[in-house]
């Protein structure tokens, strides 16, 4: 399998969906519309709703069925930048190499741009028009497992301790939570969503859910090791803020050398929970190594 050709492919069904699924920039909402596309549609490696489509596929399942479910879940990412960018907690400037969406709309507009992208995206997940092809049931469990990942339990949770641990030398053990829970838990919820609108058994679920944990963690130690080894034009955002932040890393904790040993470690066992699956599951695989060499 050519991955470059997979993601590529993958990337413009997603954005081909996601700009259908937005309502276009001419009602009296135009405003937070706007700045909802604005951040939603600028990019990105859109690894969260390939990997939803994955976990269908590893599955047996038909990918293109859940592209709109998956689109989702880039809309809960989307939001959860737009938020991680406010002054009030990581008060960054730049995203993806553009103005962050409070320094093109301002404060108010960022804060309902995400606040819209997060309740469009349960209205995507439910609306039975949108998904023909999956039981009202699969959505329902689907649609339960992200809600529960995104909210306290996971993301924010992750994102509220996060915000605590900066200009405090973090232990080990916070860094891991911090990143099991602010990155991987979402990267969790969408490979074992797509799973789940497939049809998978609860083993197969159970699997890819680990995969998911530890493919997050390797994925958020390789953007940890980038903000110290990576160049601002790679990266999309200054370099360096991350220490600049006294924020939780793994480098920060343990060094480089320690750090990329650890994210090596997680890729092995991302690999090691997909044992059981056949080729379907060859992209999981190549997506997992891909994580290895990326620099952005």
């Amino acid at each position: 399998m050519n991955l470059s050709e997979y993601l590529h492919d993958r990337r413009d069904r997603i954005d081909q969906a996601l700009n259908r699924l937005l309502p276009p920039i001419d009602s009296h909402q135009r405003t937070v519309v706007e700045a909802m596309r604005y951040s939603l549609l600028a990019g990105g490696k859109r690894i969260r709703p390939i990997l939803c489509m994955a976990g269908a596929e590893a599955v047996g399942g038909n990918p293109d069925t859940v592209v709109n479910f998956a689109c989702a879940l880039e809309m809960i990412h989307a939001y959860s930048l737009i938020h991680d960018d406010l002054p009030a907690m990581d008060n960054d400037d730049f995203r993806r190499g553009i103005p962050t969406n409070h320094k093109r709309f301002g404060d108010a507009a960022a804060i309902l741009a995400g606040d819209g992208l997060l309740t469009e995206a349960f209205s995507v997940m439910t609306r039975r028009a949108l998904h023909p092809e999956i039981s009202s049931e699969q959505l329902l469990e689907a649609t339960r497992v992200v809600a529960d990942l995104a909210g306290f339990r996971g993301m924010v949770g992750g994102q509220m301790v996060d915000i605590e641990s900066e200009g405090v030398r973090p232990t080990i053990d916070v860094v891991q939570f911090i990143h099991s829970t602010k990155t991987a838990a979402l990267i969790r919820a969408s490979v074992s969503s797509g799973a789940i609108l497939a049809g998978g058994t609860e083993e197969s679920v159970s699997n890819l859910s680990r995969y998911g944990d530890f493919l997050g963690l390797a994925f958020q130690i390789r953007d940890d090791l980038l903000d110290v080894v990576g160049t601002s034009e790679e990266i999309g955002k200054p370099a360096g803020s991350d220490l600049e932040k006294n924020k939780a890393t793994y480098p920060a904790v343990l060094g480089i050398a320690e750090s990329e040993a650890r994210e090596k470690q997680m890729v092995e066992q991302a690999l090691a929970a997909l044992s059981s699956f056949d080729d379907r599951a060859e992209p999981l695989k190549d997506l997992a190594l891909h994580l290895l060499n990326r620099k952005k």
